[in-house]
Order: C-alpha cells, then structure tokens, then sequence
C-alpha cells in the first residue's frame, strides 16, 4: 500500500501531527473564551462569612427564609448596581419584605471590601441588603459552594483594577436549597415570574 512507502508515511506522520496541532489550539481557545470554574464543593456544604454588623454567617443562616444571592463588589462600575437595583424592584413590584425575601450580596474583592464599606455602599440602596464578605480563603471557599467565577483584571496603566466574576442572581429556598438563577438583565417579567414561584413554595 501506498502508506507503507517512505513518502506514503511521512505524510500520515505530517497529518497526524497537524491533528494534533489544529487540537492544540482549539483547546487553547475554549480555554480563553470560557475560563475553567472552580469545582462547585456543592449547595449546603459549610462555609463562614462576615456580615456587615460584624456577626458570622453560615449555611445554617440561608434557611428559614427564601433568598436572592448575588456575588460581586462595591466598585463595581456597572453589572452589580444594576443587579441589586432590579432585585430590590422586584421585591417591591411583588410588595414583599425582607422577612418573605431575602437579597443577599457576597463580595468577591475582600482585599478592598471590609463589612464597613459594604454597609455603606448597600445603604444607598431603597430596601435592606445583607452584605457578607470574609477572608481569601472565605472567600474562595464559598464561591465553590456556589459555583461561582471571578479573577481581577488590571489594564496597563491603570491605577486600580476591575473584577469578572459570575453575573446570576441565585434562588435558594427557605431550606437553603438551589432552586435556579436569574440572568444578568433578564426580561423583568420571566425575573418576577420567577420570584414570585421561589416565594410561593412550600
């Protein structure tokens, strides 16, 4: 056969190796267009955080009452503020409390975001916010329980740097179980509809 010839296998060699080659690159791609997340450890499992008024908050604190969480950080330009104004428009479009809705805000900037500035900055918002924030090791802690994304971003030059990080809003049940998310700027009435189900359940 023609490939049993010094020609013949020299260019399955040269095929093979641009499959390998043409593999590699595709691989380095997905790599860079969708990053890896950590490994979810899963909903439930234990982890500690910070609340604003100083006090510790656990797993065993997500039950009781149904929850929005929200994972992000006070200088934010964009993505979090429009975030926790429409989760705070939705509980008052469906005339809810805190005490039928709770919307949580988990800071994935420890290193800039103390209890204190969160506070602060959640303050400026028209309903009551629970802010949580930890250490690194808190942190990255929790974000694997969620499942959650985020790396800083620094451009040459700057002076500061920015955060990619997961943009969902997490439903939890008042068991503190996963009962789905709602999308960066989803369609407000799919967000209500929504809500007004995770509330509703028993």
């Amino acid at each position: 056969m023609a490939t049993n010839s010094p020609s013949g296998l020299s260019r399955l060699r040269l095929i093979l190796w641009g499959m390998v080659l043409v593999s590699g690159i595709a691989a380095t791609l997905f790599y860079l267009i969708s990053p890896p997340k950590p490994a979810a450890i899963g909903f439930g499992s234990p982890f500690s955080l910070t609340a604003t008024d100083g006090s510790e908050f656990t797993q065993d604190d997500l039950k009781g009452i149904p929850s929005l969480v929200f994972f992000g950080y006070t200088f934010c330009p964009d993505v979090c503020p429009t975030t926790l104004t429409e989760s705070t428009g939705w509980r008052a479009t469906l005339g809810l409390s805190e005490d039928d809705l709770r919307i949580i805000f988990v800071s994935v900037d420890p290193d800039r975001d103390t209890p204190e500035s969160i506070g602060e900055y959640l303050s400026a918002f028209s309903s009551p916010i629970i802010g949580l924030t930890g250490t690194d090791a808190q942190i990255e802690n929790v974000k694997q329980v969620f499942s959650v994304f985020s790396e800083k971003v620094q451009d040459a030059g700057a002076s500061d740097y920015l955060v990619n990080h997961t943009a969902s809003v997490f439903m939890l049940n008042k068991d503190g179980g996963f009962i789905g998310t709602i999308s960066y700027e989803e369609n407000t009435q799919t967000a209500l509809s929504k809500v007004q189900r995770l509330v509703e359940m028993d």
